[in-house]
């Protein structure tokens, strides 16, 4: 195990699964402590819990929708009173709803949006006064390529993310020099959320991509490391864009057959 963030605590939302579990590991093998949010998969996120006690750090679960004000500020509380400080704070949740303009509901578009840029508006507000108690910190939003190029199907999710990509440069100015703010932007990225979409979604997002393969949970872990150490201390309200080189030219795949109809039942 490392020790880039040793006697750190990390707030990661969504951690149960994909990209946030992916992350709880990695920053716990640098010797943080990582409290796992999650909404409803608890067995996903006791799963993160032991792999993260795996690598020797210490790591705890929390239940809420951090699209509600009151239950992310909550979150902030009870983990700060549990480990008695919070250096970190991922915003990692979010939900997609992918689909037609026409067939994106009002309950699609809130709960994106309430997912995305709501729930971290209020949560890192709340994060940074918990962080500036202990000296200062370190917020890192989870943005998306789809941002820079529009990608297809993506509506609601590209605005909630282009959302975030703004809250992060206006929370950096706001609570320098105390804490840090930044984000990371993936590529489209190999789990097992995007191979119901079309299994051979790996191979068709491979061949429009430079680096010739679709991204991977590990490819995230270095960069939010990084951000998350002193060795970033310098850096504040920057987009780095962690994909192989996709938006060099942001090529898609022909996306016209991806089964997204059960984008709307995920937990």
């Amino acid at each position: 195990m490392g020790d880039r963030l040793n006697g750190k605590v990390v707030l990661i939302t969504g951690a149960s699964k994909g990209i946030g579990q992916g992350l709880a590991v990695g920053l716990a093998s640098q010797g943080a402590v990582v409290g796992v949010n999650y909404k409803t998969d608890h067995q996903g996120a006791a799963a993160t819990v032991h792999r993260v006690e795996e690598v020797g750090s210490q790591a705890e679960a929390f239940q809420a929708d951090i699209g509600s004000k009151q239950e992310f500020e909550q979150l902030v509380e009870t983990v700060y009173q549990r480990f008695n400080r919070l250096d970190i704070l991922i915003n990692n949740a979010a939900r997609t709803r992918f689909g037609p303009l026409s067939q994106v509901t009002e309950e699609d578009f809130n709960d994106v949006v309430d997912t995305i840029l709501r729930g971290p508006f209020f949560g890192s507000v709340a994060a940074a006064d918990k962080m500036k108690e202990s000296g200062g910190g370190s917020i890192i939003n989870i943005s998306s390529i789809a941002v820079r190029q529009i990608i297809p199907f993506h509506s609601s999710y590209t605005m909630a993310k282009g959302g975030l990509e703004s809250l992060t440069r206006q929370l950096a100015l706001e609570l320098a020099p105390a804490v840090r703010v930044n984000c990371v932007a993936p590529a489209a990225t190999s789990n097992e959320r995007n191979w119901t979409y079309d299994p051979d979604f790996d191979l068709k997002w491979a061949s429009v991509t430079p680096s010739k393969r679709v991204g991977r949970v590990q490819d995230y872990v270095g960069p939010c490391v990084f951000l998350a150490s002193d060795e970033s201390e310098f850096v504040t309200g920057q987009i780095l864009t962690v994909d192989g080189g996709w938006t060099l030219q942001g090529y898609t795949p022909d996306m016209s057959g991806f089964d997204f109809s059960k984008d709307r039942q995920r937990d």
